[in-house]
């Protein structure tokens, strides 16, 4: 039995980048002799298992034949006689087919270190064209890397075109695409996700809304908006902050007429895409929220405070901070303004401040009630200075 360290870890380990997970290969063993050692299975789809002590993962080396459509259309053996380069020659690009041996010597067949060394992303061999969802996990490392000097290998993109031709995409299930996006949205340049997407002409079957994200396919104005707001995300800028952000830059430019359609339509995206509700909601509330707050100083305090209950943020106030930190990069993307956040905050804390009864206590009841609260509402956002 030979273990090794397998992908990510050796890739980025190499390109002193950030290791989070580690993964490994053992050669020359069974499932029973990995189950007498303590290790724990993982599903039943192919041979993997989990570390006693580590909680790591370590799969027997195995080879796979593609049996179907999709990227679970394959079948996998797994022997102790599978070797390592078998093993490594199933994976993605040559920068993530490399291993590492106990004692620290780097097993190489298919020329990784030679791609690092020119940041080049390149195809094991042509099996890549196999799995469809490769041309999502290649665009999510050009978005990773590109900032490093990293591009995309001609004959790469190629394979990548072709699966774009064939139906392979239309096999890919929805989660499974969300979950290359969300982790697309956390990489220094997202944008590249995108735009390697449109180059693989996958874009258009995948995120048809994200194309105005591309610099040659949409306006100097959006192009430049998103290009900036691309460089105003930090690492702790959250992923539905940077989704909703990309995505009420590019439904603000549908051409809709009324609000309410632009709502719908974004609506029927994260439906579609199956994005979890915390994005989706914060995506909604941004539509709403940016064209009062970019003329907070010019709206009425009627406009105001319809904002405020649409939102419903004097019951739900922890949904201001995300909606302003949203509004905040797309006001500046945008327009190079800055978003007076505390203001809105201070306002949001003297409306939670009006009493109902101490103004029941001053003999308004019934309808004079609500009205009488509406009046002490509209006041103090009639009162508001300008927040830009």
């Amino acid at each position: 039995m030979e273990i090794y360290l397998v992908g990510g870890a050796v890739r980025d380990q190499l390109l002193s980048y950030p290791i989070y997970d580690k993964d490994w290969v053992v050669v020359g063993a069974t499932p029973e002799a990995m189950l007498e050692l303590g290790y724990k299975p993982v599903g039943s789809d192919f041979p993997v298992f989990i570390h006693p002590t580590s909680n790591e993962e370590y799969a027997l080396a195995r080879t796979e034949r593609k049996s179907g459509k999709g990227y679970t259309g394959f079948q996998y053996y797994a022997s102790p006689e599978v070797t390592l380069e078998e093993d490594l020659s199933r994976r993605d690009l040559t920068i993530n087919a490399m291993a590492q041996s106990k004692d620290g010597k780097i097993i190489d067949p298919y020329g990784g270190l030679d791609d690092l060394q020119a940041k080049l992303l390149r195809h094991v061999s042509p099996a890549f064209s196999e799995d469809p969802l490769r041309i999502l996990r290649v665009a999510r490392f050009a978005a990773r890397y590109a900032h490093l000097g990293f591009t995309l290998a001609p004959e790469t993109l190629q394979l990548m075109q072709n699966i774009s031709a064939s139906d392979e995409l239309e096999h890919l299930t929805r989660e499974r695409v969300w979950q290359e996006l969300d982790r697309a949205l956390a990489e220094k340049t997202p944008l590249v996700f995108f735009t390697t997407l449109d180059q693989a002409n996958a874009l258009t079957t995948l995120f048809p809304v994200f194309k105005k994200l591309v610099p040659s396919v949409t306006s100097a104005a959006t192009a430049t908006a998103a290009t900036s707001l691309q460089q105003l995300f930090t690492d702790d800028t959250a992923n539905e902050i940077r989704f909703a952000a990309l995505c009420v830059l590019c439904f603000r430019e549908e051409g809709f007429i009324e609000a309410a359609d632009a709502k719908e339509a974004l609506l029927n995206f994260c439906q579609q895409l199956r994005t979890p509700n915390q994005y989706r909601d914060l995506a909604l509330h941004t539509l709403t929220a940016l064209p009062v707050l970019h003329h907070w100083s010019t709206v009425s305090a009627e406009q105001r405070l319809t904002l405020i209950q649409a939102l419903d943020l004097i019951r739900r106030p922890e949904r201001l901070g995300s909606i302003l930190q949203t509004c905040t990069l797309l006001i500046s993307a945008l327009y190079q303004e800055r978003l007076n956040t505390q203001a809105l905050e201070s306002l949001l804390i003297k409306l939670k401040d009006i009493s109902p009864a101490q103004i029941i206590q001053q003999g308004f009841k019934g309808a004079a009630l609500g009205t009488e609260i509406k009046r002490q509402q509209l006041t103090m956002c009639e009162n508001e200075p300008s927040i830009l």
